[in-house]
């Protein structure tokens, strides 16, 4: 069963995106919300039904319920292709939760994508509460329904952007410490995003991070031919050396050696 629910898509261009797939309980809520507004909608039509042909009227239990099951067809089969079309990928419940539904490789939705997906809502209903939707979704690494499967569609959250803040050091780093690593320091993007995940965890108790940190540290030290003492500290001059903010103190430092 799927865990993580993050999923990478490389594009032919060789770019990669990073993308967190909605999992059943945070759609579950999102159709609960295009529920309540599709019965809304149904309930307002019918008021407007029962005020226009008035209930004295022979034909008007004919008309409202005529208008009533083309009512209900429309919500049933249009609402999701509609909104989903038209918002690219979202549905009012969808975007009250930020989620979307994007093509597998990340592209936005066609008109055809939505109307394929959205013709399989009735075999994941099966057999009853959209069991079978739920059973398949929970065995996909991406938490695709049938209707995603069949049209190449995935549902994600969509996070919003923040600028995450820099990294405090406590005390702040010294220039002999800044002096001793590489005037060049390249790291790999994935070493460079551990790190950064590593030293921005909030959860993490202060010994678990000295052994993950022990776990790298000593090896990046020895490429960088920096001397290790304490690995969370080592980790965060790397980072902030790296992010090119020890290279304004370096002048300085050079100045005070020829001084």
């Amino acid at each position: 069963m799927q865990l993580d629910n993050t999923v990478e898509v490389e594009t032919p261009e060789h770019v990669r995106f990073r993308f967190r797939a909605a999992g059943p309980t945070r759609r579950a809520w999102a159709y609960l919300v295009d529920l309540l507004v599709r019965v809304g909608a149904l309930l307002a039509l019918e008021i407007v039904l029962a005020l226009g042909t008035g209930y004295h009227l022979p034909m008007a239990k004919a008309v409202m319920g005529g208008g009533t099951l083309l009512a209900l067809f429309l919500l049933e089969w249009g609402y999701f292709v509609f909104f989903e079309t038209v918002w690219n990928g979202a549905t009012p419940g969808k975007r009250a939760l930020h989620l979307r539904v994007v093509k597998a490789g990340g592209y936005p939705l066609s008109f055809m994508d939505t109307v394929l997906r959205n013709l399989l809502r009735t075999a994941d209903f099966l057999p009853v509460g959209y069991l079978l939707g739920l059973v398949v979704m929970a065995w996909d690494g991406r938490f695709a329904r049938l209707g995603d499967r069949v049209a190449g569609t995935m549902v994600v959250i969509e996070d919003p952007v923040r600028v995450a803040p820099p990294i405090v050091i406590e005390p702040p780093p010294s220039t002999v410490e800044i002096e001793a690593f590489p005037h060049h320091v390249v790291l790999p993007l994935p070493e460079r995003e551990a790190i950064d995940l590593l030293l921005r965890r909030r959860d993490l108790a202060p010994a678990r991070r000295q052994e993950l940190a022990q776990m790298v540290a000593p090896a990046l030290g020895a490429r960088l031919g920096v001397q290790v003492g304490d690995p969370v500290r080592f980790l965060a001059l790397l980072h902030h050396v790296v992010a090119g903010v020890g290279a304004s103190v370096r002048p300085e430092a050079r100045k005070g050696r020829r001084r």
